[in-house]
């Protein structure tokens, strides 16, 4: 993830803690105004994983209100 990326995004979404804790690292005052949520999905899939992607959209369709 850029700078650009989280000024362009309303909403940060990572999957674990540990995730958040290197995105705040490197980007704490560009979060500071950002709303930044952990999905708790283990990062154990391989990229684009069929089960990944239902997971991620159910979970952040919750977050969204879109469920």
């Amino acid at each position: 993830m850029s700078a650009s990326d989280i000024q362009w995004a309303d909403v940060v979404f990572v999957m674990e803690h540990k995730h958040k804790s290197r995105l705040l690292a490197d980007f704490a005052r560009l979060l500071s105004h950002k709303r930044l949520h952990v999905l708790d999905i283990p990062d154990e899939y391989q990229y684009m994983d069929a089960e990944l992607v239902q997971i991620f959209e159910e979970s952040v369709a919750a977050y969204l209100g879109l469920d």
